[in-house]
C-alpha cells in the first residue's frame, strides 16, 4: 500500500508540473476576459435594433389613442400587457407594466410588504421581530441580496433535478410562521437551469403554511429563453393553479424583455391574482403617474404576436446555441471522467453550473483571475455568498465571443485540474 501510494503521487506530481506550464502559458497572455454576468452580447442586442424606429413624432399613441408621451396609463399600455401574456401566459388584465427591471420590481412588491403587509398580514413584515425567506440553492445572488438587505434571515433549500426540495420546503413552512416567502426561478433556474416539474408546482401552490401571509417570488426570468424552439420546456400557470390549491393570493410572477430586446431598455412587469394585483394598483398609484409609455409602444410593435416573439428568441439562440455547446465540449474534453468535477447541461436560460472538487471552488476563482479570467465569486450562488462545500462556480457563457469563451473555458479547467491536484497532494 505504501508504494502505490508513492506511485499515486509521483503520477499527481508529474501531473502538477504539466498543468503549471499549461497555466503559466495562459498567463503570459495577459488575458482580460470577464465572465461575471449573464449578459447579452452586442450581436443579441443587434437583434432589437429596429426598436428605435418604430415610434416617431407621428406614432406616438397607442391601440385607443392614448397619448404615449403623456401621463396617465400606470399600469402599461393594453398592446405592451400582451406581449408579456405571450412570455408568461398570464391574461393581460393581470399584469402590470414597469421599466426595464424586473428586479427593481421584486425590490418593490418586498417592500410594500415590509410597510404594508400582504392582504393576510396581521401586521407590516417590517413589524415582524422575526422574519425569513426560503432560498433555492444554487440561486440567485441578486434575490438573496434583496431578502437579506431587508432584514430576512436567509435559509438554504437544496435543489433537485426537478425543482427545489419539497420534502424540505413543506417541513419548514408548515411549522414555522416567521417564514414569509421563498425565491423561485422555475424555468431554466439561475444557474443550474432546472425546470420545475408539474409535482413540484403543485405542490409550492397547495401547500399548507404556518405563516397565513406567505409568498412566492415567481421570476419567469428565462420564460423564452429555450436553447432550442424545438425542444422548448414549460411549466404550468401558477395563478390558476394555485386557485385550484386552495391558496389564491400565494404567487407573484415576474418577467422581462431585458433579454429579450435591449437590457438596459426593455420592459418588466409583474403578475399576480385579481385581488393582489388590485392591491398593488392602488398601492402603484401612489408612487407613479405612469411608466415609460414610449417604450412598451416600441415593444409592442416589435413583438405583435406570438410568431414574432419566437421569430426573435430563435435569433437569440442561434448566436447562444454555439456558446454553451463550446463549454460543454471544452469541459468535457479536460475534466470529462476525472471525477472531479459534474455539470449541467441545460435546455435554456444564461448559465452553466459547475460543480467541483469540495473545498476548491474559491481557489479555482481566484486562479482564473489570475490568469485574466474573471468568473462569479464563487460561493455567490448561496446565500450570504457561503458556499457550503466551496464547490459551485457559475458560468456565464453569453458575453463574451465564441473564441474568448473557449479560451476562458479551457483556463477555467485547467485550473480546476490544478487545484484538485494541489488538495489531493496536501491530503
Amino acid at each position: 500500500m505504501k508504494a502505490l501510494a508513492q506511485e499515486e503521487r509521483s503520477v499527481l506530481l508529474s501531473l502538477r508540473n504539466e498543468l503549471t506550464v499549461r497555466y503559466e502559458e495562459f498567463r503570459a497572455r495577459k488575458l482580460s476576459l470577464d465572465m461575471t454576468r449573464g449578459r447579452p452580447c452586442s450581436d443579441q442586442l443587434d437583434i432589437a435594433k429596429e426598436l428605435y424606429a418604430l415610434v416617431d413624432d407621428t406614432s406616438f399613441r397607442s391601440a385607443n389613442n392614448t397619448d404615449c408621451r403623456n401621463y396617465g396609463a400606470p399600469t402599461g399600455i393594453d398592446e405592451c400587457k400582451r406581449v408579456f401574456s405571450f412570455i408568461t401566459g398570464i391574461d393581460p388584465s393581470l399584469i402590470i407594466l414597469g421599466n426595464n427591471s424586473s428586479l427593481s420590481l421584486m425590490y418593490d412588491t418586498l417592500l410594500r410588504s415590509m410597510v404594508f403587509g400582504e392582504i393576510e398580514s396581521d401586521r407590516p413584515w417590517g413589524n415582524e421581530t422575526v422574519r425569513k425567506w426560503l432560498c433555492p440553492a444554487p440561486g440567485y445572488d441578486r434575490h438573496f441580496a434583496i431578502t437579506e438587505a431587508l432584514g430576512f434571515e436567509l435559509i438554504p433549500i437544496q435543489m433537485n433535478s426537478d425543482g427545489p426540495d419539497m420534502d424540505q420546503v413543506e417541513k419548514l413552512v408548515s411549522s414555522d410562521d416567521s417564514i414569509k416567502g421563498m425565491w423561485c426561478v422555475p424555468l431554466y433556474s439561475n444557474p443550474d437551469g432546472i425546470v420545475y416539474s408539474e409535482s413540484v408546482c403543485a405542490r409550492l401552490c397547495s401547500m399548507k403554511t404556518a405563516a397565513k401571509d406567505f409568498r412566492v417570488y415567481w421570476d419567469n426570468a428565462y420564460a423564452v429563453h429555450h436553447l432550442s424552439l424545438k425542444n422548448r420546456r414549460s411549466i404550468p400557470n401558477v395563478l390558476d393553479l394555485s386557485v385550484s390549491g386552495g391558496n389564491p393570493n400565494r404567487f407573484y410572477v415576474f418577467a422581462s424583455t431585458s433579454k429579450i430586446t435591449l437590457a438596459g431598455s426593455g420592459i418588466a412587469c409583474i403578475a399576480a391574482n385579481t385581488d393582489n394585483i388590485n392591491r398593488a394598483k392602488k398601492q402603484l398609484s401612489l408612487r407613479t403617474i405612469g411608466p415609460d409609455k414610449l417604450n412598451q409602444l416600441r415593444h409592442a410593435r416589435y413583438i405583435p404576436d406570438q410568431k414574432a416573439l419566437d421569430t426573435i428568441m430563435e435569433r437569440h439562440a442561434a448566436i447562444i446555441r454555439p456558446k454553451f455547446d463550446a463549454v460543454h465540449s471544452i469541459l468535457e474534453e479536460e475534466l470529462g471522467g476525472l471525477d472531479i468535477a459534474k455539470w449541467k447541461k441545460p435546455e435554456g436560460g444564461y448559465f452553466i453550473s459547475l460543480f467541483l472538487m469540495k473545498g476548491t471552488a474559491k481557489k479555482v476563482v481566484e486562479a482564473a483571475a489570475s490568469a485574466g479570467v474573471l468568473l462569479t465569486s464563487a460561493g455567490a450562488t448561496y446565500p450570504y455568498g457561503s458556499d457550503p462545500d466551496d464547490s459551485n462556480i457559475r458560468i456565464a457563457p453569453t458575453m463574451p465571443s465564441l473564441v474568448d469563451l473557449q479560451t476562458a473555458t479551457r483556463v477555467l479547467a485547467i485550473c480546476a485540474k490544478l487545484i484538485a491536484v494541489e488538495q489531493l497532494l496536501r491530503d
